[in-house]
Parts: structure tokens; C-alpha cells; sequence
């Protein structure tokens, strides 16, 4: 079986956007959508609705949530004491793999990336039961990757200002915690010398959304996907969300 994932930042919950949305979901074909900033479980109902995935779910307040096309085995959002928004973890009934959804602090600074990658090893040692297993860690991480570009020309004043005194960089904490336990970025891996810039829509100069799996399983990703070809997509939210089709065995 191939599974059909999508990871998408809906900003600000969505509110007055559910068609543009469920639009450019509905374009990708998910079995699977893990949100971001899905803070309005009406909105997340909606959005079920108009991209005909009959399974949600969804909590006030809570920035990750997800809709599913396939009937969920479990789900769960766990809250670790320094986090600031809830991980998610879904199951789906009959497939072999596990998904944990993630939106991690944001802010550009120094200071936060310390707290991202506080946040991310927080996610790990909460998840090292199944960190043998086949599975998943999808969102939006906030962080740039060790290596990559950092066009500040083009971020707005205030952030260039962060990154002026954080000394004219974004530290790469929090994705290097993730290559160092050994997990394989997806987009990275398939893609090694193209930027798959996820934000903002309008302009996009940053990677801020990722899938990881385990290293030993990288060789089930069979295709990965900034999805920029929708034209509803530009205006649906400020990122492009991420798509990934994956071998479940």
C-alpha cells in the first residue's frame, strides 16, 4: 500500500478560507492530512467536509489536527511540560505506520531555535517506544536545515532585525537534532540540491515545513511534493503544504 500524506499550515485556523483549502487538498489525493494551526474544530469540520475526508479531528486551541480519508485506529495529542503547541500522534486503521504532527515555536532568533530544539527533543524521547517501528514526524518546524540559504533580504523588517542580533544567522539546532537521531529529511533526501521553499505563498525564500522518518526507512518514500501547482493554493494560506507518498511496507 502507498500512503498518501499531506502536511499543511492553514494559518490562523483557516477562518473564511475552508473552500480555497479544502480546494487544494482535495487536488492532492491525501489518505492522510496533518494540520497546522487548526485551532477551530468548526473550521476542521468544515474543511472534512468540503475535501470529502470523513474522518477528522480537531481540538479548540490546539494548532495540530488531522482529516483522514482512512478510519483511525488512535489518535492522541500529548503535551509535554515546554511545549508550546501539543504533539499529534495518528494511527490509521490496517497500516503498518504511525504519524506524529508537529508546529513548533516560531520566531526567528537564536533564542527561539533554542526552544524549537528543546521542543523537538522533547517529541523524541516522548515517541523512543516507537522509534523502532515504521513511522512519520510531519509539520511545520520553524527551523531552517543546516546548509541551507537564508535570504534575509526578503524577510520583513522586523525579522531582519532577529537576525541581526542573533548574529546575521538562524542557528540549524533543531533540524540537526532530528539528522542526528538519525532520521532522513524526506524533500532533502530526494531532492539534495533544490531549495523546496514551503513560505511564505507570496514569495517563497524559506523551508519551514518537513517530514522525517527513520533513516533505515527512507527507501520507502516514493515521491515528495511542495505543492505549488494549485492555483487556490497562493491565496488558501501563507505556506505551501508538503505532500509525500510512502510505501507502508
Amino acid at each position: 500500500m502507498t500512503l498518501r500524506l499531506l502536511s499543511y499550515n492553514i494559518r490562523f485556523g483557516g477562518i473564511g478560507r475552508e473552500a480555497a483549502i479544502a480546494t487544494v487538498i482535495r487536488a492532492c489525493a491525501p489518505d492522510l492530512v496533518v494540520l497546522q494551526e487548526a485551532t477551530d474544530p468548526r473550521v476542521v469540520a468544515r474543511l472534512a467536509e468540503l475535501a470529502e475526508l470523513p474522518h477528522w479531528g480537531s481540538r479548540a486551541r490546539h494548532s495540530t489536527g488531522f482529516l483522514s480519508r482512512l478510519a483511525i485506529a488512535h489518535h492522541a495529542w500529548h503535551s509535554p511540560l515546554g511545549a508550546r503547541h501539543p504533539f499529534l500522534e495518528v494511527v490509521l486503521e490496517g497500516v503498518p505506520i504511525r504519524v506524529f504532527g508537529l508546529h513548533l515555536s516560531a520566531w526567528f532568533s537564536k533564542w527561539s531555535e533554542r526552544r524549537r530544539a528543546r521542543e523537538i527533543r522533547l517529541l523524541l524521547d516522548g515517541i523512543r517506544e516507537h522509534q523502532h517501528g515504521f513511522h512519520l514526524i510531519a509539520g511545520d518546524f520553524n527551523a531552517l536545515a543546516p546548509g541551507e540559504r537564508l535570504q534575509v533580504a526578503q524577510m520583513p523588517r522586523w525579522i531582519r532585525a532577529m537576525v541581526w542580533v542573533s548574529g546575521r544567522d538562524i542557528a540549524r539546532d533543531t533540524i540537526q537534532v532530528m539528522l542526528d537521531e538519525h532520521y532522513a529529511d524526506v524533500w532533502r533526501r530526494l531532492y539534495p540540491g533544490v531549495d523546496g521553499y514551503t513560505f511564505p505563498t507570496w514569495s517563497p525564500h524559506v523551508r519551514l515545513d518537513y517530514i522525517f522518518t527513520p533513516e533505515r526507512y527512507a527507501d520507502r518514500i516514493a515521491e515528495c511534493e511542495v505543492v505549488t501547482d494549485v492555483p487556490e493554493a497562493a491565496a488558501a494560506s501563507d505556506h505551501y503544504p508538503l505532500f509525500a507518498a510512502v510505501h507502508t511496507a
